[in-house]
């Protein structure tokens, strides 16, 4: 006896069935999150390593440019290899010294406007008082200025400028390493053929948006920093290199780094010229900052970036967490990187690339229907409307009807 065929039913549009080996989509993400936690917890565990790890891969994808040309004249590769070295190691030096420098000066001009703090903080404590506010609330705001307040942010300041150079001779070794297999991975496309293609494609871009983005940063901290200078320096505010050097430091901290880099200077004008001083000040820093970061900045970073708002500002903070200091510095290449590995690498991700600020995501868009069929005879053959012989048998019947 013949068995009766039990009819399937449809798969549903977007959702992977059971029957395929593969996991739901429910479940997937929660692996995906799973597996997320496990990497920032060990991340975060190891960061006094893992930051200077970082920190030497972003120099060496800065730098590993540096070997091209001197390939194409001829040197050996060793001799590139030296060459991006000695380019990376100039740059380390500069920024050790830059910050080894601001903290001394900071330190130094903290101890010497010890009766100058101490004044602007009790007058700034006697005015909050006389506009109402309680007694905890203006200690509190008056605290702020305190010399006590201000050196031991110095203090920290300094420890985090020593853990910075303790970390420097780590980078040193780093370096060397990485730009000695940034020759031999150069090759891998070379030596894999077509299989190994995507992948570097994916990895070239993400070098390109890194490199592009440093050196945009850099370019616009670089003025930022020589008009802030100059403005301090024409009001007569102490130690206008350090507030340059901060404010140049703090252009490659996204979003936050401008207010970062305005409150020392803005207090330190409250302390020497009052408010009027410290009015513009901020003013100044406003226009300078707005004008370049705000409204240039963008338009040349944007191709290499491709970030949302709301994301570069969250990756500042949860870098920051999970690595440390370092973590606001390479927030944006530290978000490229997991954006390049988990979700350019899945043709089905491209709406989480989009969500991200990829203007390159495009959207899978459903197929187009099908058409209906065309009616059909009785006896199955399709019924084709011919044109010509409509009009033909439409003028024998008006002939037939004269």
């Amino acid at each position: 006896m013949r068995q009766k065929a039990v009819p399937h039913p449809e798969p549903v549009p977007g959702v992977t069935p059971a029957a395929s080996g593969g996991l739901p989509p429910m479940l997937r993400i929660l692996v995906g999150l799973a597996a997320a936690v496990i990497v920032l917890a060990g991340l975060y565990a190891a960061r006094e390593i893992a930051g200077p790890l970082l920190l030497g891969a972003v120099i060496v994808i800065i730098c590993h440019p540096v070997r091209r040309p001197l390939e194409r004249r001829g040197w050996p590769s060793w001799a590139a290899t030296t060459a991006v070295i000695a380019v990376a190691y100039l740059i380390l030096a500069a920024l050790a010294a830059m910050l080894a420098y601001a903290g001394v000066q900071f330190t130094r001009l903290v101890t010497d406007s010890t009766p100058q703090l101490r004044a602007t903080a009790d007058a700034v404590l006697d005015w909050l008082q006389a506009i109402g506010f309680e007694q905890q609330v203006a200690d509190a705001a008056a605290s702020v200025l305190q010399p006590g307040t201000l050196a031991s942010f110095a203090t920290s300041l300094g420890s985090s400028v020593l853990s910075v150079l303790t970390a420097f001779f780590f980078v040193l070794a780093y370096v060397i390493f990485m730009a000695a297999d940034g020759a031999r991975y150069a090759r891998a496309e070379a030596t894999f053929g077509e299989r190994a293609r995507p992948t570097m494609q994916r990895f070239r871009a993400f070098n390109h948006g890194v490199r592009t983005y440093y050196v945009v940063n850099a370019s616009f901290g670089a003025v930022v920093a020589i008009i802030d200078g100059l403005a301090l320096w024409a009001l007569q505010v102490p130690a206008p290199v350090v507030w340059a050097v901060l404010a140049f430091v703090t252009n490659f901290v996204p979003n936050i780094g401008f207010v970062l880099g305005l409150v020392p200077p803005a207090l330190l004008a409250l302390v020497v010229g009052g408010w009027p001083l410290m009015l513009i000040v901020i003013a100044i820093y406003c226009v300078v900052n707005v004008t370049l970061q705000v409204m240039i900045q963008p338009k040349f970073v944007s191709d290499a970036v491709d970030l949302s708002l709301t994301l570069s500002f969250f990756s500042v903070i949860f870098w920051t967490f999970v690595i440390g200091p370092l973590g606001a510095i390479l927030s944006i290449p530290l978000t490229l990187l997991v954006r390049a590995l988990v979700f350019e690498s899945d043709p089905g991700a491209g709406w989480m690339r989009w969500l991200s600020g990829d203007r390159q995501a495009v959207p899978r868009f459903a197929e187009p229907e099908p058409a209906p069929p065309a009616p059909t005879q009785a006896g199955g053959r399709r019924r084709v409307f011919d044109f010509s012989s409509s009009v033909r048998s439409s003028t024998t019947r008006s002939d037939r009807a004269r």
